[in-house]
């Protein structure tokens, strides 16, 4: 049975993993906002080759194994010429991976925008880009905010596969100090306390943002 001063020895190796994860998932989800807004977007566009194009990324990323795509990043891609390492394979694809999912999310809270908004803007003189910024966008984010949270979460939990291409992220850390100690139960049940309070502080950040939103429309819908 470990003590607590054998636990607090494995703090420094943790919190190096901890970094790691942290940036894996901080860095990827940026990519993902940005991925499932355009691919979200691009869904509903004029352009069939552009609809198409964006279809089939998402059904590619939403129908396969994260684990077997990140494999074929790190692993395929440089028997073509094109190597990467594994900080930025990992964030590559769990990007991709969750941008693809994201994009639904993006796509179903545009459609959920009463139709007449769009008319309306367009009534008074409003370009596309212009509606979409200043009056769709502000109502369908809140909608996205519930099911993007969810998104984020398991979007952390999946940075644990980095661990398998030699990424130190907090599963790798764990591994090293579970073969060097044999102990797995106090190991392990350590890093499922770790992820289970990163996974809090990231869904109360974006709860806190929610209701921040939602607060601006009900101030900004109440004045005369």
């Amino acid at each position: 049975m470990r003590t607590a001063s054998d636990v607090f020895a494995w703090i420094p190796a943790l919190l190096d993993g901890l970094v790691t994860t942290l940036v894996v998932t901080l860095a990827a989800a940026a990519l993902a906002v940005v991925l499932a807004v355009a691919a979200g977007l691009a869904r509903g566009a004029r352009s069939p080759a552009l609809r198409s194009g964006t279809r089939i990324y998402v059904e590619v990323f939403r129908g396969t194994s994260a684990l077997v795509q990140l494999f074929w990043v790190y692993f395929a891609l440089p028997l073509v010429g094109l190597r990467l390492d594994a900080l930025s394979s990992g964030i590559l694809v769990l990007g991709l991976n969750s941008g693809a999912y994201g994009s639904e999310i993006v796509r179903g809270a545009i459609r959920a925008v009463a139709p007449g908004q769009w008319d309306a803007a367009f009534a008074l003189g409003l370009s596309r880009v212009d509606t979409l910024r200043s009056v769709i966008f502000p109502q369908a984010v809140p909608a996205m905010l519930p099911s993007a949270n969810n998104l984020l979460v398991e979007l952390l939990k999946n940075s644990s596969l980095v661990s398998l291409v030699t990424l130190s992220d907090l599963t790798f850390q764990a591994q090293v100090l579970r073969a060097a100690t044999l102990s797995s139960a106090e190991v392990f049940g350590v890093i499922l306390v770790l992820y289970y309070a990163l996974a809090w502080i990231l869904s109360y950040g974006v709860r806190r943002l929610e209701g921040r939103l939602r607060w601006t429309r009900s101030v900004a819908g109440s004045k005369p």
